[in-house]
């Protein structure tokens, strides 16, 4: 299902608005990439402007910033996730979610769905 990225049908009285023109291909939206903990895979998409993204499909590695230095970490499972409360079932990564690493408990700080990494900041050292 396309999602589009215009103004609401609905005017601020409650009428509908008429439409002047049909919808455009740069105002349509992408679907939600729901990252998983799991195996590695990335998947190159195309973006505006003839430049590619890149999506993290699943991943079981994040960067891991402690103190200034980064450094790789494993990424064990999702303990929480303010988006959604569902996605913890799922162990989805989204920005603000708690992970739980082999060095501790740490917060996502990427938009791993649309920069292609995930990176995160250490919130408890275990």
């Amino acid at each position: 299902m396309a999602k589009r990225h215009t103004n609401s049908i609905q005017k601020p009285s409650g009428g509908r608005s008429r439409r002047y023109r049909k919808p455009k291909k740069h105002e349509q939206g992408g679907d939600f990439t729901a990252t998983t903990v799991g195996e590695e895979n990335v998947e190159r998409t195309e973006a505006t402007g003839n430049k590619e993204k890149l999506k993290v499909k699943s991943t079981g590695k994040v960067n891991l910033a402690v103190d200034g230095e980064v450094e790789p970490a494993e990424i064990e499972a999702v303990l929480e996730n303010p988006a959604n409360p569902d996605y913890v079932r799922r162990n989805v990564l989204t920005r603000g979610a708690v992970v739980r690493t082999d060095k501790g408990k740490a917060r996502v700080t990427s938009r791993p769905g649309q920069e292609g990494t995930v990176n995160a900041v250490l919130v408890d050292e275990e």
